[in-house]
């Protein structure tokens, strides 16, 4: 079974498959032709890996942030980013890191932040005379925070393949790791600004434009401190702060900013539900094809294997390291969750490796995936969004990369980045 379904899988993904069709033809033709189990076993795993209450988090999320585009909410984070630093020597670049790091703490997808702040920024910045293709590929490398900085789609998805975490502590552990890699882009966008000399001729709003932009972008910022205050406090699960964030960012489209329509709720709506079957097609397919290794013993194998190498913990995580970014080239980081997590977490955390700390290195590692080539599908994202070929981003995205490498050792051999506040809030 096993080597029918690795066979397959490799020769789908050659052949350009789409990821969830590969995985769900991999594991029927493994089922099939290696074994005696009846087809529908295929079937039924699938639909068990979505048959979840926590994922109900994810439409819902997925809604909140079309939700906040549709209504201007972005549109004011932006603005609200770029009235301080927009004149600066690549400050339209700083507008949109910190654009989009506060999107982060409302949608958790890198898609809908590569969509939404993304695509506007790189519009803005194109204007001011940035090279489309850098401000195409930054807004690229910072869309990578959104799934690090909470709420986080990801990492509930981690929860549920690793009881040794939760929800509320992923959540509080991604928000240091994620401002490191907002501060390592702007350190990013310092240098290349700098040696380009990117600057923005725009006038420079008045004091009283500036307390009006700072008004109007306070009620999508109390977003944020809803969702993951809330959470924290014990006022609602995660699950429940979803479906809080969605009504939220409706009132304000609606009501507070006027430039939601009830017309526009229909396409918002439906845009949604498309993004959410691809996801939850992803997922369903990741645990019939995770079922397959389980039930050959897989993970108990490799991690017997593993323990009898006698590794260090940091001789194991950066060989972790190594393995993940390769597997992120080729791979979704949702569907690396499910298949990966259940095999390396009872590994490290017999190794002593801190479970909180092993997650940030996986979820880390599996969304810089989202920028490396051939798969990177938030180059595909920004490249459909503002009509540029892919291979013109790649050329410009090679700082970045190093960049988040760097942060990546640092999460790696600094544990209490992603460890201390989990710990200060009793996780």
């Amino acid at each position: 079974m096993i080597i029918i379904l690795f066979v397959s899988f490799f020769i789908l993904l050659a052949l350009g498959v789409p990821v969830a069709f590969t995985l769900a033809i991999a594991t029927w033709l493994a089922v099939v032709l290696g074994s005696n189990y009846p087809q529908i076993v295929v079937i039924k795993e699938m639909f068990t890996g979505v048959d979840s209450f926590p994922l109900l988090a994810v439409p819902f999320f997925i809604l909140a942030a079309e939700l906040m585009t549709g209504g201007a909410l972005t549109h004011h984070l932006l603005r609200l980013a770029a009235q301080f630093v927009g004149r600066a020597r690549g400050g339209l670049g700083y507008a949109s890191i910190i654009s989009t790091t506060l999107f982060a703490g409302i949608s958790g997808s890198a898609l809908a932040a590569a969509a939404g702040p993304g695509a506007m920024s790189i519009r803005m910045m194109e204007k001011s005379g940035y090279d489309k293709r850098y401000a195409s590929a930054l807004a690229a490398a910072v869309a990578v925070v959104d799934p690090i900085i909470p709420p986080s789609i990801t990492m509930i998805i981690y929860a549920l393949q690793d009881p040794r975490v939760s929800v509320g502590g992923l959540f509080l552990a991604g928000v240091v790791p994620g401002l490191v890699i907002s501060a390592a882009m702007c350190v990013v966008n310092f240098y290349i600004s700098r040696k380009r000399n990117y600057r923005s001729m725009d006038i420079r709003p008045t004091v009283r434009e500036m307390i009006s932009n700072t008004f109007y972008a306070v009620p999508a910022m109390a977003l944020i401190v809803i969702v993951v205050g809330g959470i924290r406090m014990g006022w609602f699960t995660p699950t429940e702060a979803s479906v809080i964030a969605v009504f939220y960012a409706l009132f304000c489209g609606m009501f507070i900013y006027r430039s939601l329509k009830v017309k526009d709720l229909p396409d918002i709506i439906f845009r949604s539900a498309m993004v959410t079957v691809g996801i939850l097609l992803i997922l369903a397919s990741a645990r019939a094809f995770a079922w397959v290794l389980i039930i050959e013993g897989v993970p108990q194998f490799m991690a017997d294997t593993i323990i009898g190498w006698d590794l260090s913990p940091l001789v194991f995580l950066l060989a972790v390291n190594v393995l993940l970014l390769v597997f992120g080239m080729f791979m979704d980081p949702l569907p690396g969750v499910m298949i990966l997590v259940p095999i390396l977490a009872p590994i490290a955390f017999q190794l002593g490796i801190d479970p909180i700390q092993f997650a940030m290195v996986v979820i880390l590692n599996l969304t810089i995936g989202l920028i490396t080539p051939p798969v990177g599908a938030l180059l595909f994202v920004v490249s459909s969004v503002v009509k540029i070929r892919v291979s013109e981003i790649t050329r410009e995205i090679s700082p970045f990369l190093l960049a988040y490498v760097v942060v990546l050792l640092l999460v790696t051999f600094m544990p209490t980045l992603s460890t201390w506040l989990p710990r200060l809030a009793g996780f």
